[in-house]
């Protein structure tokens, strides 16, 4: 598609904070991003830019821009778009207006700043080479990065390395993170369920109690962090429901307990795995209970690398809308299936800053701050015009 640089409209704050306000009123969840996904090819054809639809589950794009200063490498910039099934309680004048459903994590900003990004960079094309624009849905906990991995992403668009952000909560606007290597933990869920005799509650001798059972396993799997993981590691494990039972006088039949564990190194991942395993099949032994266990690995941790993290960390400290690089805070318990492209790609995924009094990530009080979009966009840009300089070989 051949536009006229002329005829793209100039993306300013106000534009940002249009297109982050609409997103934010309108959340999807995973693979489910079909409005979202519409608004934002509308968006990339405006801009002149070409692009391939129903990517990633269906509602996955990439658009790609070529440089105007010849040839040279390919790199890939990438938002998440979905949403996630949390009440909104902001009261916000642009609120969700979806019941039960709200952008708590910021993909609306995400989103915005790459479109911001993607059209200034095709008004003024000062590079060589190509950038591929990926917006990937279902990032929350559904690993739409995987499926657009599994669907040829790379081969189909080919590039040297990829590169993600995400905006952070506590770091202070015009403050940015970059880690050499370890940024996000891996990330499993569990469902367990046990089942049992159920009997009355005065008289539970007479069946097997599935309560207590799961009690004592809440506790005891805390020793698979503290007694089983070396000190010198970091894992947690968090049980986070429990179901069971409906009245005050039955001890239910069965019970499902579900819940997520977390660590980054591969080798101790299967270890937890395997004794998770263990410590299950032996508490329904001691309890005369039988036990389902449904262990998902989902998302592997997500490393950057050393070199690119570099380079990334170079281009924020230039920024005049940056005033600090943070290069030695430790990385999150929280995951991303951004690991999925960098387990494939080098490159790098770093934090900007969304505030010291923000609200908590997933929390329903939530917002982007919209002061963050334009530092967003002015990060990806240089990025771009940096890597792909005449003298850059994107590696």
């Amino acid at each position: 598609m051949n536009i006229s640089a002329n005829a793209i409209p100039r993306i300013d704050d106000e534009t940002l904070r249009e297109w982050r306000h609409d997103f934010h009123q309108h959340p999807e969840t995973a693979f489910e991003e079909h409005r979202t996904s519409r608004r934002i090819a509308e968006i990339l054809r405006g801009a002149g830019l070409d692009i391939v639809t129903g990517l990633g589950g269906g509602t996955g794009i990439v658009a790609s821009l070529d440089g105007r200063l010849g040839e040279g490498p390919s790199i890939g910039l990438r938002a998440d778009i979905d949403a996630l099934d949390v009440p909104e309680a902001t009261g916000l004048a642009y609120a969700s207006q979806t019941p039960g459903k709200m952008h708590a994590c910021g993909h609306d900003g995400h989103t915005t700043m790459l479109l911001g990004a993607a059209c200034q960079l095709a008004r003024a094309p000062e590079f060589a080479g190509r950038v591929h624009f990926i917006f990937q849905p279902a990032e929350e906990s559904e690993g739409g990065g995987r499926v657009m991995v599994e669907e040829g992403l790379f081969e189909r668009f080919p590039m040297q390395a990829v590169y993600g952000v995400h905006n952070w909560p506590g770091l202070p606007v015009g403050e940015a993170a970059v880690h050499d290597r370890a940024v996000m933990a891996a990330f499993d869920v569990f469902t367990l369920t046990l089942t049992g005799d159920g009997c009355h509650a005065a008289m539970p001798h007479l069946g097997s109690d599935v309560i207590l059972a799961a009690s004592q396993l809440v506790t005891q799997l805390q020793g698979l962090i503290s007694r089983e993981t070396p000190a010198h590691q970091t894992a947690v494990l968090s049980v986070t429901q429990i179901h069971a039972g409906d009245a005050f006088n039955v001890i239910p039949e069965t019970l499902e307990l579900r819940g997520t564990l977390r660590c980054f190194d591969e080798p101790l991942r299967e270890h937890l795995a395997q004794r998770f395993q263990h410590a299950v099949d032996a508490l329904a032994q001691f309890h005369g209970l039988t036990a389902h266990l449904d262990y998902q690995p989902r998302y592997p941790a997500t490393f950057n690398t050393p070199e690119h993290a570099q380079r990334c960390a170079e281009v924020l400290e230039a920024m005049p809308q940056v005033a600090r690089v943070h290069r030695d805070l430790p990385p999150s318990m929280a995951s991303e299936d951004f690991a999925f492209m960098l387990q494939e790609r080098p490159g790098a995924y770093i934090w900007l800053g969304n505030g010291e009094h923000s609200a908590a990530l997933h929390n329903p009080h939530y917002d982007f701050n919209d002061a963050l979009a334009p530092i967003g966009v002015a990060y990806w840009t240089q990025l771009v015009q940096t890597l792909l300089s005449r003298q850059s070989d994107a590696r």
